[in-house]
């Protein structure tokens, strides 16, 4: 794994991070209003960020064990690099404004989600860590073009360890953003949703998939 992963996948999730707590919103909402006399718990949000965290770190330690058995069977590491550069791309023209520079591969999240978001029924309303926490790592599962951008990266990785390692460091990029749209929800909101932030997010993240491609022609 590049020393410059880990941190790449961090910063990753810290800029886009305001796409994830738009699409938490209707949970984060619901959060926000367990806490005493419908304020905030810190700890309800908490809860509910290690459970999201967790199901990316399993997730990164399935595709990276992918990674690991492909890349030992088929000289496709490379193919696995230019893919992560690619999907980093369209996720930086996604938050740019171009729509449906990831829909394909959300939709095909999509069967997924079927299957697990009935079970999340089970721990709502949420009255405690009890409820917050499973109900955190089912809704890491919901199709978003974010993840499945790092898990790439995790997949090139060719590493169940690294895997795993890759998106607990994306995960807690993400976390200031859904923790401030938990804790301060109204006002975040408006600016996750901010034209000027979408923009710099996505040029910042489409510049780092054009460098990982650069790298690669170069090597």
């Amino acid at each position: 794994m590049p020393d410059n992963s880990l941190l790449a996948l961090f910063i990753v999730g810290l800029l886009g991070g305001g796409h994830c707590a738009g699409m938490c919103g209707g949970i984060v909402a619901a959060l926000s209003l367990q806490g005493p006399q419908g304020r905030a718990s810190v700890s309800l949000h908490l809860a509910y960020n290690v459970g999201r965290i967790a199901s990316y770190m399993l997730a990164g330690l399935l595709v990276g064990a992918i990674g690991y058995v492909a890349g030992n069977l088929l000289p496709l590491q490379r193919g696995l690099y230019v893919l992560a550069s690619l999907m980093l791309v369209a996720l930086g023209l996604y938050l740019l404004g171009a729509t449906q520079a990831l829909a394909f591969v959300e939709k095909r999240g999509q069967a997924i989600w079927a299957r697990i978001q009935p079970a999340t029924r089970r721990f709502l309303p949420v009255r405690g860590i009890a409820q917050a926490l499973p109900l955190g790592f089912l809704w890491g599962w919901l199709p978003c073009g974010l993840v499945y951008s790092a898990l790439t990266t995790a997949l090139a990785s060719g590493s169940a360890r690294d895997g795993a390692l890759l998106m607990l460091a994306f995960g807690l990029g993400t976390l200031p953003n859904l923790l401030l749209a938990g804790l301060l929800l109204v006002r975040f909101r408006r600016f996750a949703q901010a034209r000027v932030t979408r923009v710099v997010s996505g040029l910042l993240v489409l510049g780092y998939g054009l460098y990982g491609l650069a790298n690669l022609w170069r090597g």
